[in-house]
């Protein structure tokens, strides 16, 4: 109990602080119709003097480190294999193997760029999987260095922004070029990168787009477990390289096995519905909290630092899996 008790002073303060900038992103979020975890990063980021010094210091990094894992276990909830079995193995393979092509694409724009590797898995795994919450949980396994939180924060904040102009304009293509309801739907869930905005853009076109829309995106953060369980067995052959205290990391970290944990519940249909919606709420709670803690870590002067070529490089890795799965579904889709 006195464990407790110490954690809770600790960490508390500085938990509370995290936890009410998210509720006030969540309620510009609903009134102004901003990005919840946009509002929550740019909120964050005006705190900033918090997480410098001070009693909120500690509770800052542990809601931006383990509140966070917490979140990304839980998205687990949501995915389920039955609800995909339905959208036939083409339209499937499309999505999926733009989620690696992109991964890769980011690698070697990276590359080119003479930015680093980190950079490059960050970028093109939040763009091609499930934008922030993917970015935060791939940030969480890759081995840190000076640039670490002020590369998640670009990341986060480039790819709120560009999911948030997909919303809107993507939904017009499918306009243009006459998809039916399933093909906008694959369209729209396989290339917007937030969740929150698929859903929006998707429902806006009709209910079988939204719905269809959301299964496809589901489909793409179910590629989270196995790109963050790859990410780390990388980390741990180059363990030597990216020294680390002699500590190597674990091959499978606890929040990815939450996660499959999760995912194998529900897909064997022992979850309750209305504990999935439970588990979802909370999950997206848990990340606006801890990317206001991340927001609150990062300086504003350091994200500006990132320069005019990672910011090509997140708009080129956006353009190239719109552009994939474009042609698939033009190809697979049913007309």
């Amino acid at each position: 109990m006195s464990g407790l008790i110490e954690f809770t002073q600790k960490n508390g303060q500085g938990f509370l602080v995290s936890a009410v900038i998210a509720a006030a992103a969540q309620f510009l979020s609903e009134h102004y119709g901003a990005p919840a975890m946009l509002m929550a990063l740019l909120l964050g980021i005006a705190f900033h003097f918090l997480a410098e010094e001070g009693v909120c210091k500690p509770g800052i990094e542990f809601t931006a480190r383990t509140v966070l894992r917490f979140g990304v276990a839980l998205l687990g909830a949501r995915i389920s294999v039955e609800l995909m079995v339905g959208l036939g193995p083409k339209l499937i393979a499309v999505v999926v193997i733009g989620v690696i092509v992109t991964i890769l694409f980011g690698l070697l724009g990276a590359r080119v760029l003479g930015r680093g590797w980190r950079f490059g898995l960050l970028t093109g795994g939040s763009v091609a999987i499930c934008g922030a919450s993917a970015a935060m949980a791939i940030s969480a396994v890759l081995p840190k260095n000076e640039h670490s939180e002020r590369n998640l924060i670009f990341t986060v904040l480039s790819v709120t922004v560009l999911s948030t102009l997909a919303m809107i304009l993507y939904p017009i293509l499918t306009e243009f070029f006459a998809f039916n309801d399933e093909v906008s739907g694959v369209f729209l869930g396989g290339t917007i990168h937030d969740v929150a905005q698929v859903v929006g853009a998707g429902f806006s076109v009709s209910n079988e787009t939204g719905e269809v829309a959301t299964l496809v995106k589901l489909i793409r953060v179910a590629m989270l477990a196995p790109v963050v369980l790859v990410i780390s067995i990388m980390v741990r052959r180059h363990a030597d390289d990216t020294a680390q205290g002699g500590v190597r990391p674990p091959i499978l970290p606890m929040f990815v096995i939450g996660f499959l944990i999760f995912a194998t519940l529900n897909s064997m249909g022992l979850i309750p519905a209305v504990v999935v919606d439970w588990m979802s709420s909370l999950s997206r709670w848990a990340l606006l909290i801890s990317i206001a803690a991340v927001g609150m870590k990062t300086s504003l002067k350091r994200i500006l630092d990132v320069g005019g070529q990672a910011i090509g490089l997140i708009v080129a890795e956006t353009v190239f899996i719109a552009v994939f799965v474009l042609i698939g579904v033009a190809i697979f889709g049913h007309h």
